[in-house]
């Protein structure tokens, strides 16, 4: 029960870095996961994504504190609890994230991680599948990497007509927004190869495991030892008998947004007052630790269709018996998409530089849990901002590490996170409207035609918005000596040796789109920090911006 580096959490950012600290056959790697296996259809199936993350099998289970301007709701929270973490559990959605995110990240303290920096990673982790061929948009694009991103075969003409809408409206259409240009409408991308869904456990830690200096423990993670400021070990429950694994050299911590700061706060690592509530001694009095939480949140905006092309025909058990073993036998069908194939990213007003506001479009009306599905045939986007001011914070319930930790975002706790909603609402029925939609359009489910002033969407986002489940920055990467930062830009713990974190709990902000991707490479390119290896070439290529981003949130008309 010791390796050179002990890693916690088989999750997006730990199995990259499980493969990488194990390539060379240096080092020794021990990578402790409470979660089991992934094998089985509900996971490994992309249509039946709606399942595992309502199983407690797979889900942490943990749920926000109710949340005061959102009628005081209790969220779901999913984190995974399986082989590959979250991306095990997640909709496989693929996005980089804009590239400003990164250049923010960088002037936030987070030397190193411009775009610039983080490209590189972003390229070494993937394969790309783009038209029949590798690689997409030249220089952009990973070609030999072991994640492998698609895209779907987008064949309902619902998806078309999402996308030709959004031109229609004057915002813009991308070939390919993890390439050049992110602004715009266009196809979506997912982490599916060969039909079926390929998460983190696919791409980095079964392979891994195959290695004779890799292995997988099973147990709860306590807490970290730490010896005269210095991780040498985590201790564990196995199945309720403690045991220590020990760090030759580091541990590193990639737990998820929740887990993560947990971890530091049981171990004597968060602010001092919090920890004394609870009884635990202070190693490292961090007040970063935990706090800093964000997420995105998104309504559901649902319009009946008038042509039978949805999903609804497919919500009847015996079409999903006939799904199910399409996908069992063939690896066909439409069990192997996770059905969102069109998206967009565009900016809510004039002014906006870049885009804050994000599209799933989906050919049905249901729930992303997959709880309630209109009685009849709908379409619907998923739509919400990117960059919401509202923080909130991971916090202990007590100090034992089998409780699950409280969890506040604090959602729409400033003024701007209404207004942008508002927007986003009113646009999204901006693009239902267009001419594109005319052949399918009836009347809109939700939130309903009589919904139109601000107090009544505020109203409808108040009972209806969910969280996008993106939860990242309670472990917040800055400069050494910021106070309020929790590790420094080669993700060491801040007052701590041979201590690292390395997941979305780094993050110092948000960034635009789904947050899988982003883990990975923070995965991919922490490895490279640990090992003391010269990080990657920066990338000299410029992303696209919109020329006339202060005068409108459109193209300007040719």
């Amino acid at each position: 029960m010791q390796a050179d580096f002990v890693i916690v959490g088989a999750g997006s950012a730990g199995s990259a870095m499980a493969a990488r600290l194990s390539e060379d056959g240096k080092y020794s790697v021990i990578v402790i996961e409470h979660g089991g296996s992934d094998f089985g259809p509900f996971i490994q199936m992309p249509a039946a994504l709606s399942y595992p993350m309502n199983m407690g099998l797979y889900d942490w289970g943990y749920t926000t504190e109710p949340e005061a301007n959102l009628g005081n709701r209790r969220l779901a929270a999913p984190r995974g609890k399986v082989i590959g973490g979250s991306s095990s559990i997640n909709g496989m959605v693929f996005v980089r994230g804009h590239a400003e995110d990164f250049n923010h990240w960088a002037e936030q303290g987070a030397n190193g991680w411009s775009f610039a920096d983080v490209l590189p990673y972003f390229k070494r982790m993937e394969t790309s599948h783009q038209d029949g061929g590798i690689g997409g948009e030249d220089g952009w694009r990973g070609t030999d990497g072991p994640l492998h991103v698609q895209r779907g075969p987008a064949v309902n003409p619902l998806f078309s007509a999402f996308i030709e809408a959004g031109r229609q409206a004057g915002y813009g259409v991308t070939q390919d927004y993890n390439g050049s240009r992110q602004e715009g409408f266009g196809l979506m991308e997912q982490t599916i190869h060969k039909g079926q869904r390929w998460s983190a456990a696919q791409a980095y830690l079964k392979p891994a495991l195959k290695r004779k200096n890799v292995s997988l423990v099973k147990g709860l993670a306590r807490r970290v030892v730490i010896e005269n400021h210095r991780a040498t070990g985590v201790e564990l429950d196995v199945r309720g008998s403690i045991q220590v694994v020990k760090a030759r050299r580091e541990v590193v911590i990639a737990a998820s947004a929740f887990n993560s700061p947990k971890l530091l706060m049981l171990s004597g690592i968060g602010p001092g007052a919090h920890l004394g509530e609870h009884g635990i001694e202070v190693v490292a009095d961090r007040p970063g630790v935990g706090a800093n939480l964000q997420d995105h949140l998104e309504v559901y905006i649902q319009q009946e269709c008038i042509q039978p092309i949805t999903l609804y025909s497919k919500l009847n058990l015996f079409s999903k018996a006939v799904i199910g073993a399409q996908w069992l036998f063939l690896r066909q069908g439409l069990g192997t998409s996770n059905q969102f194939e069109a998206a967009a990213f565009i900016r809510s007003e004039a002014g906006v530089p870049y885009p804050d506001i994000q599209f799933h479009f989906l050919p049905g009306a249901i729930r992303y849990d997959g709880k309630a599905a209109a009685p009849m045939h709908g379409f619907q986007a998923h739509v919400g901002p990117m960059r919401s001011p509202s923080r909130g914070a991971v916090t202990l319930r007590s100090g034992e590490a089998k409780d699950a930790p409280v969890i506040r975002f604090n959602y729409m706790s400033h003024e701007e996170d209404w207004r942008d909603f508002r927007r986003a609402v009113r646009i999204t029925r901006e693009v239902f409207g267009q001419k594109a939609f005319d052949p399918f359009r009836g009347k809109e489910i939700q939130p309903g035609s009589h919904i139109q002033s601000d107090a009544e969407i505020d109203g409808f986002i108040r009972e209806h918005a969910e969280s996008a489940y993106h939860p990242c920055g309670t472990c917040r990467m800055g400069r050494a000596d910021d106070p309020h930062a929790v590790v420094d830009p080669e993700t060491r713990v801040i007052g701590v040796e041979g201590l690292r974190v390395a997941d979305s709990s780094i993050f110092p902000r948000v960034t635009n789109g789904n947050l899988n991707g982003p883990s990975i490479m923070t995965g991919e390119k922490a490895a490279d920090h640990i090992l003391g290896r010269t990080p990657l070439a920066p990338s000299n290529l410029e992303p696209w911006m919109n020329p006339d981003w202060r005068e409108t949130d459109r193209l300007k008309q040719a």
